[in-house]
């Protein structure tokens, strides 16, 4: 919850998220595949110098927004298991601690119940 709280609170997250979840869908294939093949029919004639350009500026940029998501998904995924780490030592020392007292009232029992009279 908190680093969804914290996604929402800031505005560069959120525009990297929408930039990423845009980039990472098929309208954006198919926008990239009409915008670049009309650009080859009608704005370039050889072998597309402007165009290499413009498609190695995006790369560079998306491949940014990838490894923020990357980054982003690390400190969650790190947050939730320092979260998990601490449940599954709450819940061992809980069991420990039940496990004692039942040794104790069991041998607290066994001592009333069998012990011979005195």
């Amino acid at each position: 919850m908190a680093q969804l709280e914290q996604r929402a609170g800031s505005a560069q997250l959120r525009v990297a998220d929408a930039i990423t979840a845009f980039a990472g869908s098929m309208p954006f294939v198919y926008a990239h595949a009409v915008l670049f093949a009309l650009w080859m029919l009608f704005m370039e004639r050889s072998p597309w110098p402007t165009l290499t350009l413009v498609v190695s500026l995006e790369a560079i940029f998306l491949s940014t927004f990838v490894m923020i998501g990357q980054n982003r998904q690390s400190a969650f995924q790190r947050a939730k298991a320092e979260h998990d780490f601490v449940e599954s030592e709450l819940e061992l020392k809980t069991n420990t601690e039940l496990t004692r007292q039942i040794h104790v009232l069991t041998t607290e029992l066994h001592r009333r119940l069998v012990a011979p009279p005195a």
